[in-house]
């Protein structure tokens, strides 16, 4: 079953799909790369593979499992730390135990991008950037000393130091190959570039036809160490596009549009799959963002196959002329290039008209919830739930942040063109945005500085103060760093204000706790709004001012033409920028210079705040499954996201988390944010729920990050109140709505539920990374119908019967009331594999993980 391809060093082998199977041209391209995966990686399973995809083909759905082998792992240093305190916590139990602790050591190559960690603690000034990476070092830098342990420590795991940019721009510029040439027991074959991320955002690299999607931590902690993913094959839903984007219409838009139609067909989990005759008008700048927002419509994909566009983003971004007539030979070969004729078979089908898209917004609380631009203040008024107040310094409606920022936004250069253009205009006119506006450009890339620069364009951004304040996630993973001081006074005293980002999520409290309101719009709308400094009707036909002649300008006409954005690019693109802006980047002087322990083992000091042993990583976790009769510990509404759960931002000196951190002598004002907190499990525990929206049931929607104990029917914090359930032996459970989980793939949503001693989380449907991530770490999720009426008190008690769980199987719940009566439910398992249910029998990821590591 070989074909040969040529590639620049001579022929190699390619796996033969038609002969594998002989509908191969029927099958959606995502579960052609499956195919190749299991004939190439495992054989011995093909038969048996091939016998479910013709089953599929009939049905479009199957309950087959499948094993997927990715070439690599990606992941960044928010989601890194906490794998890494798991890794250095498992050598230590493998050493205690008398064994060797080196032969836990990744078998892949696994790349980590410093991305998430630089705040927007300055911004507006020519000195903002330097500023913000120091403080990032000077914060961060015990986080950084484990991350090159484990440079030295753990052979195949690679660190792209701060400012190399963010990872899914790392990946599309730097590391994808979109087809590899790669040796197994000695054939050396062509075989489609994979991978598995720790961000929910990594299907960006499906833009280049590059298959990935984004797992938790504790699963991508196994794929380390040589285990597969475990799926079951997949249902592919095909998004049929025909037409072609109107004037002034740019891939934000787009994307926003794909969220909202696709949440509104109710995906989750599937594999979304791009296909018709509109596909090969979009570039793949476009078909990037699309992707990234895969997590945001619900999919665990939004894949682009390989064609003439992905062949022509490799030549823009540096990458060789042989390289890239050896990704089309091979792409062909395996029959992996798109034809925008061809329609492959699909679960199911859904049509978008790219011609019918215009510019829009996604707000104020959720990325599905698309608006025209003309409506977004009464869209804002109305969730604030009271009329807008007239005659303030700071008005309602205003425009907090307005940030050019994250992966999804910023990787295009056509988007950077465009908010370019509109900042040249408005610096023409002598416009510029209101005093209470925090403005920062973060650019996911360094090499789009230098594409800016060339342009001209920079100093036009720089002018209305949107200059560069850091290479990272910053303002769209909460690091926006404190407010203008005028605008934190303002909405203390009850202003309406909200946020307005190019970033993937608008989640209340998460661009800062301040702020519960936020908009998504392209990078030009960004600009241009600012430029008002507050939501108002129909904001495009506003005047704004004079012209050089005295003619009236209107928002609208700083937008620039298609045509101005395409000349821009022409002009000024580089493709050698790429390579050389990274290396530049690469050659951080201040990492170099960063000392950091040379050990198997990790010395962990008994005094740090930001690195802690965890207590779950152990080999003898016992199993949560059984018979038990639980109290609700929380019972939450719909859309708890991990925002919610497990907060990423600003830590408060007076929460929980704090209180803890300054009583172990940290400073009350400057504790920064719980993402750089991950590798300290005593602090995160604490800032469970730290998200005044989580309301918690129990207790009359107050913060969950309090509950009620209901034999005494005290209130007190979350943690304090598990404790003393833990100490008398009394199981807990959490109850919630739809789409619980939703957001970031943050595994500490998981673990620290499991630290709250939580057996089972019991809701009417869950998003599937965090599903996966409470499987990991031993926590049962159950799925319960959605048409039950359903309400908890605290003195209510929930009987379970997990006896004998398997993949979607049937559980039995009974409510039992205070009062005495009872109510019977029926949930449902949500696991999908047999290897999930070994995970659960043996209590975790990481107990499951040592007990294969003795073993091997």
């Amino acid at each position: 079953m070989a074909l040969w391809v040529e590639t620049e060093t001579g022929p190699v082998e390619a796996i033969d799909l038609r002969a594998a199977f002989g509908e191969v041209r029927r099958l959606p391209f995502v579960l052609r790369i499956l195919l190749e995966n299991v004939a190439r990686r495992d054989p011995a399973r093909l038969a048996a593979f091939t016998d479910a995809l013709r089953d599929w083909l009939g049905e479009g759905t199957s309950e087959a499992e499948v094993d997927f082998h990715p070439s690599r792992v990606l992941m960044h240093d928010t989601t890194c730390v906490p794998a890494l305190v798991d890794i250095a916590a498992m050598r230590d139990a493998i050493a205690e135990a008398g064994g060797d602790p080196s032969r836990l050591t990744p078998v892949l190559p696994v790349d980590v991008s410093v991305d998430h960690s630089v705040a927007v603690d300055r911004y507006g000034r020519s000195d903002a950037r330097e500023h913000n990476m120091q403080r990032e070092m000077d914060r961060n830098s015990e986080r950084y000393r484990l991350m090159k342990w484990a440079t030295t420590a753990l052979p195949g795991v690679r660190v792209h130091p701060p400012g190399t940019g963010i990872m899914h721009t790392l990946n599309l510029e730097q590391l994808a190959t979109v087809m590899e040439v790669v040796e197994r027991d000695g054939t050396r074959r062509a075989a489609p570039d994979t991978l598995i991320g720790t961000d929910s955002h990594t299907p960006m690299i499906n833009g280049i036809g590059v298959l990935a999607w984004g797992v938790g931590g504790l699963e991508a902690e196994s794929v380390f160490f040589g285990l597969p993913v475990t799926i079951r094959l997949p249902d592919v839903v095909g998004v049929r596009l025909t037409g072609r984007l109107g004037p002034g219409v740019l891939s934000t838009d787009l994307a926003l549009e794909v969220t909202h139609l696709l949440r509104k067909h109710g995906i989750s989990g599937e594999f979304i799959e791009f296909f018709g005759e509109g596909v090969p008008a979009l570039t793949c700048g476009d078909r990037a963002v699309v992707a990234n927002m895969a997590p945001e419509y619900g999919a665990s994909t939004g894949f682009f196959p390989i064609d003439g566009q992905t062949v022509a983003y490799l030549r823009q971004t540096g990458r060789s002329a042989d390289h890239c007539a050896f990704v089309e030979r091979a792409a062909k070969a395996l029959h992996l290039w798109f034809d925008p004729a061809a329609e492959p078979r699909y679960s199911r089908i859904i049509d978008l008209d790219l011609s019918a898209i215009e510019p829009i917004l996604a707000g104020p609380r959720r990325p599905q919830d698309r608006l025209p631009v003309a409506t977004a203040a009464e869209a804002l008024e109305a969730a604030s739930g009271k009329p807008f107040e007239t005659g303030k310094t700071i008005p309602d409606g205003a425009i907090a942040i307005a940030a050019i920022t994250s992966c999804t936004n910023t990787s295009d250069q056509r988007l950077l063109a465009a908010a370019g253009l509109v900042a040249r205009k408005a610096r023409r006119l002598g416009f510029r945005p209101p005093a209470w506006v925090k403005t920062s450009l973060a650019p996911g890339s360094p090499a789009a500085e230098r594409f800016l620069a060339r342009s001209g364009l920079l100093a036009d951004l720089e002018a209305l103060g949107f200059g560069i304040v850091g290479h990272g996630c910053t303002t769209c993973i909460g690091n926006s760093g404190p407010l203008q001081a005028d605008m934190a006074a303002a909405i203390t005293d009850g202003t309406v204000a909200a946020a307005l980002l190019s970033g993937n999520r608008n989640f209340p409290g998460r661009v800062h706790p301040s702020l519960q309101f936020g908009f998504l719009a392209s990078p030009p709308l960004v600009v241009a709004l600012s430029l008002i400094g507050k939501f108002v009707s129909d904001p495009m036909n506003r005047d704004i001012g004079r012209g050089p002649h005295g003619e009236t300008v209107r928002l609208g006409d700083l937008l620039p033409a298609s045509e101005e954005i395409d000349a821009i690019v022409q002009r000024a693109s580089e493709p050698a920028d790429f390579r050389q802006a990274f290396a530049q980047a690469a050659a951080n002087a201040a990492w170099q210079a960063l000392d950091a322990p040379a050990s198997a083992r990790f010395p962990w000091d008994a005094a740090s705040t930001y690195i802690r042993r965890p207590p779950f990583a152990s080999a003898r976790t016992a199993s949560r499954l059984g018979a038990y009769e639980a109290h609700p510990l929380l019972v939450l509404g719909d859309d708890m996201t991990t925002d919610h759960i497990s907060p990423a931002g600003q830590i408060g000196a007076a929460s929980h988390a704090g209180r803890h951190l300054v009583a172990h002598g940290d400073p009350p004002d400057d504790l920064n944010v719980y993402a750089a907190r991950r590798g300290n499990w005593e602090v995160m525990v604490r800032g469970l729920f730290d998200n005044r929206t989580a309301g918690n049931l129990l207790i009359d929607g107050r913060p969950a990050a309090r509950t009620i104990h209901a034999p005494t029917m005290e209130e007190g914090p979350l943690w304090a109140i598990a404790e003393r359930y833990r100490q008398e032996n009394r199981p807990v459970v959490i109850v919630a709505g739809e789409r619980y989980g939703t957001g970031s793939s943050r595994d500490w949503a998981a673990k620290g539920v499991a630290l709250l001693g939580i057996r089972a989380v019991i809701a009417r449907s869950f998003e599937r990374i965090h599903r996966s991530n409470l499987i990991g770490m031993g926590v049962l999720p159950v799925v319960i119908d959605r048409a039950v009426p359903l309400s908890i008190g605290p003195q209510d008690r929930i009987a379970i019967d997990a006896t004998a769980v398997e993949p979607r199987s049937e559980l039995k719940l009974l409510i039992r009331r205070a009062d005495g009566q009872s109510q019977a439910l029926v949930g449902r398992a949500a696991v999908e594999t047999e290897r999930e249910i070994r995970i659960l029998n043996a209590g975790g990821m990481i107990s499951t993980i040592l007990s294969d590591t003795r073993t091997r």
